[in-house]
């Protein structure tokens, strides 16, 4: 009755301060995966304070120096996008009618009238103009989020207050713990923070070299927005599957439209093709391994379902959630199957 009332009461909280505990939850995620640079620098001899301040300054400087570089260099990629969507309108409708006129060829003009043929041609440049305009408001949205005050000021400040009390309020909340069943929710806490931290801190570094890789080679081959597109691949690749199956459709869309002749397009393909056997053989295996228990489907699932439920916070607290909730179906699933309910049930 305690847990389930402590649920609920954590469910209402989001569900009240959803729209302003975004920037605290941000400061947790990144306390937490600043901790153990932190002890660190503890255990070399200075004091926690200051190793949190470093590390917190370190931080901005990073996010400073890759506004300064790269956030001119999107816009500018951005600028190029909007510019072209007249373009790509043109060639969809192309494309399209050439569709309808071969459809039109094969069953008849009886099937496929000249009225569909030009209704199928707007909706396809309605189409593409909607997901363009989409994805550039996405884009521009998530910068101009950044720029908000809570998030600029308040989650730097709260991160370094987290990650200075960190192992005190590690301690609090253990010794609030009953002392019964301590040592078992001990040993369920470190194995979801063996999990999470595996999960955090290997699908950053994961996401950071794809999004380097793809950047690089898709401006290096040759197409106009690779900087964008690959970036895009690699931060969506948090998602399983959806970094490269997005970033692969876009990359080859735009070369298809770019190139004139098929030997650009082919040297996106083998960017593409090369990228997954990298990541697949290389990254993956090497930064994530066998020590993250989150299956591809349930950290899709829990995303979204997160998202559904409370937006851009819940994306946040979707994994931490989702890798609890395995720990303790395993955990309660290893009870059962050592139970007298599955080993020996009463008659």
């Amino acid at each position: 009755m305690l847990a389930a009332g402590m649920l609920v009461l954590f469910w209402l909280v989001l569900r009240l301060f959803a729209g302003v505990l975004a920037p605290f939850v941000a400061a947790a995620v990144i306390a937490y995966a600043l901790d153990p640079p932190t002890s660190r620098l503890v255990r070399l001899g200075l004091p926690r304070g200051i190793a949190a301040l470093l590390m917190v300054l370190a931080m901005l400087a990073f996010m400073l120096l890759f506004a300064l570089l790269l956030y001119p260099l999107i816009l500018s990629q951005v600028g190029l996008l909007v510019g072209r969507i007249p373009d790509y309108v043109h060639l969809l409708q192309q494309w399209a009618n050439h569709l309808i006129g071969t459809l039109q060829q094969s069953l008849g003009p009886d099937a496929v009238t000249a009225k569909l043929r030009d209704l199928v041609s707007s909706q396809a440049a309605n189409m593409l103009t909607f997901v363009i305009s989409t994805l550039t408001g996405l884009i521009t949205g998530g910068f101009a989020l950044f720029n908000v005050l809570t998030l600029v000021v308040v989650t730097p400040v709260v991160a370094f207050y987290l990650l200075r009390d960190w192992p005190r309020v590690v301690a609090m909340i253990d010794s609030w713990l009953p002392r019964h069943y301590a040592p078992t929710i001990r040993a369920q806490a470190r194995e979801v923070d063996r999990i999470l931290s595996a999960w955090v801190r290997g699908q950053a570094l994961c996401c950071v070299i794809l999004a380097l890789y793809y950047a690089l080679a898709l401006t290096l081959a040759g197409l106009d927005l690779g900087l964008i597109v690959g970036m895009s691949a690699g931060i969506l690749s948090f998602i399983p599957y959806v970094g490269s199956i997005s970033g692969g459709v876009t990359a080859l869309a735009l070369a298809v439209a770019q190139f004139p002749t098929w030997g650009g397009v082919l040297r996106i393909v083998g960017v593409l093709v090369v990228g997954q056997i990298l990541e697949g053989y290389v990254i993956y295996p090497r930064f994530l391994g066998d020590r993250v228990e989150l299956p591809a489907v349930w950290v899709i699932f829990a995303l979204f379902a997160g998202g559904a439920a409370f937006g851009f916070l819940g994306v946040m607290l979707a994994v931490p959630a989702a890798a609890t909730i395995g720990v303790l179906c395993r955990y309660w699933l290893r009870r059962y199957l050592d139970s007298r309910l599955y080993l020996d049930p009463p008659h």
